[in-house]
């Protein structure tokens, strides 16, 4: 027998059960916009260019663009096309752009847990350690919103074998961390049910742009052929989450955000047979839904 994690079973998409988001809908959209702030000199980071020794100033600056440009472009944006967000939030971003948290905040966006910065990883701490990592993160966002977060994605989607059961002990409701299915899927903790919801990591600008060197134009594509093939398929009555992974610092680049722009004007022409969404919203429908509903 292989190891195997032990949360969840395997469960073939032909067998999953027929029922619907708000309003009818078989398709669920969300954005996951990531806010993340970086150590200047040391760990780690998402790199244009291959970096050289500390401190590496060329993508220690493309990152903070990000942070100072490109997300009040996204915002912008988001405005106008009155799209919600899922933010992903680095707690470090309180002390480092608090304007831009506010921003995010007065338009009434999801705050979801990301750790404190994605210069670290949690799946390399001792259990100990990492549960004071997620103790940190969580006590920041409930100190500046009032309210705690529901869900949590992990700086670079990294688990140890214990973080679903701490952040079901923490609280949490949802994670973002696996990517092996479309719909939300039940996990087993130590605490008690933890809902995975899917994070995209083909959607995604991370991977498809820094990893593949996709084009602004390519991944503009990428979305909308994702888009329209999922809303052919969900006329088999069984229900689909997309997500759609933002970084400001990638898509926030003028002429990566204009190909975005028109990705998402097209998704939009949809809009009555979608539900465009948060994550959080989408784990209070599957809480609401009868037992059996979600794989588990």
């Amino acid at each position: 027998m292989l190891p195997t994690h032990g949360r969840f079973p395997y469960h073939p998409w032909t067998g999953r059960p027929r029922w619907s988001w708000p309003n009818g809908a078989k398709l669920a959209v969300y954005l996951g916009v990531n806010l993340e702030h970086f150590a200047f000199g040391e760990g780690l980071g998402a790199e244009l260019a291959p970096g050289g020794p500390q401190p590496d100033i060329l993508n220690h600056a493309w990152r903070e663009y990000g942070n100072r440009v490109g997300a009040w472009r996204l915002l912008q944006m988001l405005d106008a096309l009155q799209l919600p967000a899922t933010v992903l939030l680095n707690s470090a971003m309180y002390d480092h752009a608090p304007e831009l948290v506010a921003a995010h905040r007065a338009r009434g966006d999801e705050m979801a847990g990301h750790g404190r910065t994605n210069s670290e990883r949690q799946s390399t701490l001792d259990e100990a350690t990492e549960r004071e990592l997620i103790t940190e993160a969580t006590a920041a966002i409930v100190q500046h919103e009032g309210v705690a977060p529901r869900g949590w994605l992990s700086p670079w989607i990294a688990e140890s074998h214990a973080t679903p059961d701490l952040l079901a002990e923490a609280g949490y409701g949802y994670t973002l961390n696996w990517c092996m299915d479309d719909m939300p899927v039940w996990k087993r903790t130590r605490a008690g049910r933890l809902l995975s919801i899917p994070y995209p990591q083909e959607t995604n600008d991370i991977p498809a742009i820094v990893a593949r060197k996709d084009g602004a134009a390519q991944f503009a594509d990428m979305l909308v052929e994702d888009f329209s093939e999922r809303l052919e398929q969900v006329a088999d009555g069984i229900p689909q989450v997309m997500g759609i992974a933002l970084h400001p610092y990638i898509v926030g680049q003028p002429y990566r955000l204009r190909a975005l722009r028109g990705a998402l004007k097209t998704i939009l022409q949809h809009r009555d047979a979608i539900w465009f969404t948060t994550a959080g919203a989408i784990f209070e429908h599957c809480v609401s839904l009868p037992e059996g509903s979600i794989p588990s």
